[in-house]
C-alpha cells in the first residue's frame, strides 16, 4: 500500500503534489518523491524518509511546472532508499512512473528488457514500467501504456508522464485502488480521496481494467481495449479526517475491511498458477536443509505470538517437525536449547520489537538459522535475519493489529505446506486441496464483512459485561486467545481465554449468570467434546455466542447467538474465525467509549524492553 497523487492544470503543481502526499502518508512513510514536468524536462526529486525530508529538496529547488505526479511509498520490493523511491523513469528520462501494487513477473519483464539494452539502477518491481513504456512508445503514450499492461502479471495502479506529451496524465489500474479528482479546469489522481478532498468533492472511481487518461480539457475512461467508459460521479460526502480512514470512524474498522485485500496481496505469486505448489522464491534454505530439520522455534511477542501458535499447530501437523512457541522476553533469557542446524521464525509486524530482535541475536549466536515474517521492508529484523518472508499487509495505523495478523495467519500456512512439500509428508491431492482453498481465502473474508452487518446492534448488549470467556481447542484455542487479546487490549473489558478441556480445571468457577462465553467450533475433528463444554457453561447460564462453519445448524441449539462463517479447511479455518472476533472487540469497545485506535498505554511498535 503506497500513496499515489497527480495534478494537470493551471497552478503550480510541486505544492499541489506535496499536500497531496502529506494526506496519503497514512498509506506509506518510509520514501517519497514527485516529477515534474518543466520546460520539456521530466525533474525528479525524492528522499528516503517522511515528506518533510522531500519537502527540504524542494525548498532547495522548486521545479516550475503545472503537471506532475507524486508518491509516499511503502516498501515492498527493495529496501527504503533514495534510489528505490518512486517515481521511476526510463533510460532516457522521458518517461516516469508511480505505481502501487506488485508485479509478479517483473524479473522476467526485466531479463527480457536488459536483453534488450535497457539499464536498471534501482530493487524495485515499478522501475520496469517506465521502460516497458519507452520500449512500446511510438508517439502515443495511451496506445503504449495499453500495450505496458498486456505484459503485467500482478497488481497495480500506475500513473506515466512523458516529455514528449505535456499535456496529459495517463493512468492504470488492477487490484489496486485509483480515483480521479473532477476540479474546474484541473484534474487529479490519488490512491485515496484524502488527497483531492480539499480541491473537489467529485470524483471517478476507476475499476480494475480501466484506463484513465487526463488533460486539461477534461477526463476520458477507456477499458483496455480503447473503449470509452462513461464513469457516474462519485460526490464525497465526508469530512477530511472521515476520508483519510476511508469514511470508516475509525483506522481499526477500515483495516478490517482491508483484510481480504491483504490476504490476496500475500498470496500473490505464491501459490502455482494449478494450485499444486507452495512458490517461496524468498526462502534461501535448501530442500536439504529444510529436510534435516529436527526443531523450530517461533518467536515472537502478543499478537505476533498468537500467530506463531497457529504456526506451529500447522507445521506439526503437516510438515511433522517439532516446534516451540516462545514469547520473544521469554525466549531471550531461557538460555533456550539451540543446536546448529534448528529454523528459528521470528514474527514481527514492524521488524523492529526489541524483545523479538533480541532474541533473533541470540539464536544466531547459538548457530540457528533465523527467518524473519515481517510486513516491513528494510526493518531491523529484516536485514538481520538469514531470510525473511514479507507479509504485504501495508501499513497499519490502529494499534490493535488486524490485517497484520491475518497475513501472518497466511504465511505461516504458506510455510507450513512448503515445509511438507519439501519433506514430502503431504500428498499432493491433499496439498493441492489446501492451496486451490487458500487462493479463496480472500473472497471468504469479504464475504464474512458482508454478512456481519446486524453484528453491532447484538453485540452491544455485552458492552457493559465485567468479564469475558474464549473457549476452543485445538486451532480454535489459538485463535481465541487473539480475539481475547483484541477485547481487552481496546475496550479495557477483563477477558481469558482458555483451551476448552481445561473447564474443569478452575474455569467453570469463574462461569456465573450472564458472563458472555465466545465458544470457537470450527475444527470438527474436535466438534462433540467443544459441544459438550459449551453444554458445561450453559449449565451455569452463561451467554454463548459460537462461531462455526456456515451450514452447522446444530450449534444454535446450543448457544445463545451464532456467528457463520464460510466452509474451508480446518487449517485455514483461524484466517476466517479471527474476523468476526476483532469486530467483536470493535463493536463493544465503540460501546464502552473507548479510544479504539489509541488504546490507553500502548505503542503500536514496542522497541525498548
Amino acid at each position: 500500500m503506497c500513496g499515489i497523487v497527480g495534478y494537470i492544470g493551471p497552478k503550480s503543481v510541486v505544492p499541489v503534489l506535496l499536500d497531496g502526499l502529506k494526506k496519503l502518508e497514512y498509506r506509506g512513510y518510509d520514501s517519497a518523491g514527485i516529477a515534474v514536468i518543466e520546460k520539456n524536462k521530466i525533474i525528479v526529486q525524492k528522499s528516503v524518509g517522511k515528506i518533510a525530508r522531500l519537502e527540504e529538496k524542494t525548498e532547495a529547488y522548486t521545479p516550475e511546472g503545472n503537471i506532475g505526479v507524486g508518491h509516499t511509498r511503502w516498501a515492498t520490493h527493495g529496501r527504503p532508499s533514495d534510489v528505490n523511491s518512486h517515481p521511476h523513469t526510463d533510460c532516457s528520462g522521458k518517461f516516469a512512473v508511480v505505481h502501487n501494487g506488485i508485479i509478479e513477473n517483473y524479473l522476467e519483464l526485466k531479463e527480457w528488457l536488459e536483453s534488450e539494452g535497457h539499464e536498471f539502477l534501482s530493487e524495485t518491481d515499478t522501475e520496469i514500467l517506465p521502460h516497458l513504456v519507452e520500449h512500446f512508445y511510438r508517439g502515443n503514450l495511451e496506445e503504449a501504456v495499453r500495450e505496458v499492461i498486456k505484459k503485467l502479471d500482478g497488481s497495480y495502479a500506475m500513473v506515466v508522464l512523458a516529455k514528449k506529451e505535456p499535456d496529459r496524465l495517463v493512468a492504470a489500474r488492477k487490484d489496486s485502488p485509483l480515483v480521479v479528482g473532477l476540479g474546474r479546469g484541473e484534474y487529479f489522481l490519488a490512491s485515496d480521496i484524502p488527497a483531492t478532498l480539499s480541491h473537489t468533492r467529485d470524483n471517478y472511481i476507476l475499476n480494475d481494467g480501466e484506463i484513465a487518461i487526463l488533460t486539461r480539457n477534461g477526463v476520458r475512461v477507456t477499458d483496455s481495449e480503447g473503449n470509452e467508459i462513461k464513469k457516474e460521479v462519485f460526490h464525497v460526502k465526508w469530512d477530511a479526517v472521515a476520508a483519510e480512514k476511508g469514511g470508516y470512524p475509525h483506522f481499526m474498522l477500515k483495516e478490517i475491511y482491508e483484510q481480504p485485500k491483504a490476504i490476496r496481496e500475500t498470496l500473490t505469486g505464491r501459490i502455482s498458477a494449478d494450485s499444486s505448489q507452495v512458490i517461496l522464491n524468498e526462502m534461501i534454505m535448501t530442500p536439504e536443509e529444510i529436510r534435516s530439520l529436527r526443531n523450530i522455534f517461533i518467536v515472537a511477542c502478543g499478537t505476533a505470538y498468537h500467530a506463531g501458535m497457529v504456526g506451529k499447530y500447522l507445521i506439526e501437523d503437516l510438515a511433522r517437525i517439532p516446534v516451540e512457541v516462545d514469547i520473544a522476553s521469554e525466549f531471550r533469557y531461557r538460555k533456550p536449547i539451540i543446536n546448529k542446524g534448528d529454523l528459528v521464525i521470528v514474527i514481527s509486524q514492524s521488524g523492529e520489537t526489541a524483545d523479538t530482535l533480541a532474541a533473533l541475536r541470540e539464536a544466531q549466536k547459538a548457530g540457528a538459522k533465523v527467518l524473519a515474517v515481517t510486513n516491513v521492508v528494510g526493518s531491523s529484523v529484516s536485514r538481520e535475519a538469514d531470510e525473511v518472508i514479507y507479509t504485504w499487509a501495508g501499513p497499519e495505523i490502529a494499534v490493535a493489529s488486524t490485517k497484520a495478523y491475518s497475513t501472518q495467519l497466511v504465511v505461516m500456512m504458506l510455510l507450513a505446506i512448503y515445509f511438507a512439500q519439501v519433506r514430502a509428508t503431504i500428498d499432493s491431492e491433499h496439498a493441492g486441496q489446501l492451496l486451490k482453498e487458500m487462493k479463496e481465502l480472500p473472497e471468504k473474508a469479504q464475504a464474512i464483512l458482508e454478512d456481519l452487518e446486524d453484528l453491532e446492534s447484538f453485540l452491544k448488549k455485552y458492552a457493559e459485561a465485567q468479564n469475558t470467556f474464549f473457549l476452543g481447542r485445538g486451532l480454535d484455542y489459538a485463535v481465541a486467545m487473539e480475539g481475547c487479546l483484541k477485547l481487552k487490549e481496546i475496550s479495557y473489558m477483563h477477558a481469558e481465554a482458555y483451551a476448552a478441556g481445561e473447564l474443569k480445571h478452575g474455569t467453570l468457577a469463574l462461569i456465573v449468570d450472564g458472563v458472555p462465553v465466545v465458544a470457537l467450533a470450527t475444527q470438527m475433528d474436535l466438534y462433540d467434546k467443544m459441544v459438550s463444554n459449551i453444554k458445561e457453561v450453559k449449565a451455569r447460564d452463561a451467554q454463548v455466542i459460537g462461531v462455526t462453519f456456515r451450514g452447522n445448524n446444530e450449534l444454535k441449539k446450543v448457544v445463545d447467538h451464532v456467528v457463520y462463517i464460510p466452509q474451508t479447511d480446518r487449517s485455514l479455518a483461524p484466517v476466517l474465525t479471527v474476523i468476526p472476533l476483532q469486530l467483536l472487540a470493535y463493536h463493544i469497545a465503540v460501546a464502552r467509549g473507548c479510544d479504539v485506535d489509541k488504546p490507553r498505554n500502548l505503542a503500536k511498535s514496542v522497541t525498548v524492553e
